[in-house]
């Protein structure tokens, strides 16, 4: 896997994926950004929640469970000093059905932070991780 980073202006810079995607991020304000992206440690924390929201969807679908939309909200700490890393984060899925069960939710996000999600597991080595869900019959 490779991507770039090329520096715009202040503290902005465009991240072009391999995949040829692009996304800008910047700073605040007080650290000479405009505030016209993403800060980088709210795109870590965005594309663990991906990872882990793909694995669970990709699980269910697997097991043949009629799954229909999941949503992952994150909520994290970081350290105080430098450096800044994740020292919590809780994940919050809720995860939408026809006749999902509990259990089958449950065990495709165990997978997940166990076993598939690499974003997640990684950050596990600094932040203490912590998973609950919903599961809404439609």
């Amino acid at each position: 896997m490779k991507t770039r980073v090329k520096w715009i202006e202040e503290a902005s810079f465009l991240g072009m994926s391999e995949s040829g995607h692009a996304v800008l991020m910047d700073g605040p304000p007080d650290s000479g950004g405009r505030n016209l992206g993403l800060r980088p440690m709210e795109m870590v924390l965005m594309g663990t929640a991906g990872c882990t929201a793909f694995d669970v969807v990709h699980i269910l679908k697997k097991g043949r469970h009629n799954v229909s939309d999941c949503e992952v909200a994150v909520a994290a700490d970081r350290a105080d000093t430098e450096p800044k890393v994740f020292t919590r984060i809780h994940f919050h899925f809720r995860v939408s059905g026809r006749g999902l069960k509990h259990e089958a939710v449950e065990r495709a996000i165990q997978l997940s932070a166990e076993k598939y999600c690499s974003a997640s597991i990684m950050l596990g080595k600094t932040a203490e991780i912590t998973h609950d869900f919903e599961v809404i019959e439609v």
